[in-house]
């Protein structure tokens, strides 16, 4: 399945609005006060998600930015939705 025809669950877009990135990586959840890094690719993805898009628009924008096959953008939107959906166990 891809993330065309699998509905990909983020945190909630409040719980990823309130998130604060820096160009370098560096994510803070002023909330928890927690934070981790991410590559660039998460970061455009977090920053993408902040701005409203979805997830056909995410995988676009990402084979586009970064010249990616769309199988393996959507492979890794798919994995990172889950890495966040367990950081923020929801």
């Amino acid at each position: 399945m891809t993330a065309r025809e699998l509905a990909v669950t983020f945190p909630k877009p409040d719980v990823l609005r309130r998130l604060a990135l820096s160009e370098s990586g560096f994510v803070f959840d002023p909330v928890s006060g927690h934070s981790f890094t991410v590559n660039t690719t998460g970061y455009a993805v977090i920053r993408k998600l902040q701005s409203g898009a979805n997830v056909v628009e995410l995988v676009d924008e990402l084979h586009d930015e970064f010249n990616v096959e769309h199988t393996a953008v959507e492979r890794d939107v798919i994995e990172f939705a889950g890495v966040l959906r367990n950081y923020f166990k929801c």
